[in-house]
């Protein structure tokens, strides 16, 4: 009792016994090929050249880890953010200072185990390449121990689930991804396009592969997530990016509307090329804005570094270092890691509060937490900057 409603490029709608349609995706790579015409080609260049400048800048930075480390944060924050939570990135800061605090959102625990899901599929793409089995792995350390737990971590779905507004039911979703006897198969097939590099440039083999995914959409919760981390280990693995820092968490949230509309108009319609222009502006806007950053993160630690040389001396530049692995800290955090008394910790911690380095956030006089506010205002003008909105 299965009818074909529609043969399209990008796969069609069958009819299942039930009574909804579901849509069932043909194999990547498109066919016809996708068209390369004079803008996609204008995008390309400009998001490639993009991508260089960013994987490039980084080999300047002192410590470039710590750069890396910090937007893994703010994407795990944004790309959270997307699917419906509230936590900010100082809240990430503040919880890993001090993770038994009570006054954190109850979401904060899905972005912390997003940071620990790039860790760890990084790690694993040491060893493991780019397949099925390492895509539930990193699913897996997403949902444990949150809201989403109940929800086979780490399981491809067993059942048929759909995308639509709160309370929607399969017939009145507005897409059904196809079931799970079918999406076994379009998984499989997924699988051997992610080891496809042969004839596609790399940029657009990312954009394929992430569309299709969120297609398919293999889990009960999570595809958003995992999806969007695809794109970045996908351009680690070909060897695009040498350090995680492609995220485009930021443009899919403000241009969240076009982007629903760009993935349902390839699968309505076949439109590749449309949601491919779209991704590639995005790959070009957050290329920019993160290699903005890291100039600037330079300028302002050589500033900075001068400053405190001269008003505080041999230690200044030590406390600076470490606020640039850890820009919310604790007076006894500081202690345990300059190696030195408490009551020297507090003088520095003070010294940095009265040149406006740092600012205490608790309003308290107990448990004190201090912010290294000029930094993490750099990462709040990147995301402004690409949302496209001021900072």
């Amino acid at each position: 009792m299965i009818d074909d409603l529609l043969v399209m490029r990008a796969g069609r709608y069958v009819k299942q016994a039930e009574g909804y349609r579901a849509f069932i995706p043909v194999p990547l790579p498109p066919d016809p090929p996708v068209q390369i015409d004079a803008e996609l080609l204008r995008l390309h260049s400009e998001a490639d050249r993009s991508v260089g400048r960013l994987d490039g800048v980084t080999s300047i930075l002192p410590n470039p880890d710590l750069f890396v480390s910090m937007y893994v944060r703010q994407e795990a924050v944004l790309s959270s953010q997307i699917e419906g939570t509230q936590s900010t990135l100082e809240e990430v800061l503040q919880f890993e200072v001090d993770p038994r605090g009570q006054e954190y959102p109850k979401d904060i625990r899905e972005v912390v185990n997003y940071v620990h899901a790039m860790q760890y599929g990084l790690k694993r793409l040491e060893t493991l390449p780019l397949s099925l089995r390492l895509i539930r792995e990193i699913h897996e350390q997403l949902l444990k121990s949150t809201r989403g737990g109940p929800r086979a971590p780490g399981e491809f779905r067993r059942t048929q689930n759909w995308i639509g507004p709160a309370g929607c039911t399969l017939e009145t979703a507005s897409f059904v991804p196809p079931p799970a006897h079918e999406m076994q198969a379009a998984l499989g097939l997924f699988e051997k396009f992610l080891h496809h590099d042969a004839s596609l440039p790399v940029l657009i083999h990312c954009g394929l592969a992430h569309a299709q995914f969120e297609t398919i959409h293999p889990f009960l919760d999570g595809n958003g997530r995992v999806g969007r981390l695809l794109i970045t280990f996908l351009l680690c693995q070909r060897g695009v990016l040498h350090r995680p820092l492609l995220y485009l968490s930021a443009y899919l949230k403000a241009h969240r509307a076009e982007y629903y509309d760009r993935l349902m108009a390839v699968r309505n319609d076949g439109d590749w090329e449309g949601w491919l222009k779209f991704f590639l502006r995005g790959v070009h806007e957050v290329s920019e804005s993160a290699t903005a950053t890291a100039r600037a993160i330079l300028v302002l630690r050589e500033r900075h570094r001068k400053l405190v040389a001269e008003e505080i001396g041999a230690a200044g530049p030590r406390l600076l270092d470490y606020l640039y692995e850890q820009p919310v800290v604790t007076v006894r955090l500081v202690e345990q890691h300059l190696k030195c008394s408490f009551v020297t910790a507090n003088k520095l911690v003070d010294q940095f509060e009265r040149l406006k380095l740092l600012r205490e956030t608790t309003g308290g006089a107990r448990n004190r937490r201090f912010r290294y506010k000029p930094y993490l205002a750099l990462f709040e003008a990147a995301k402004g900057a690409a949302m496209g909105s001021s900072p």
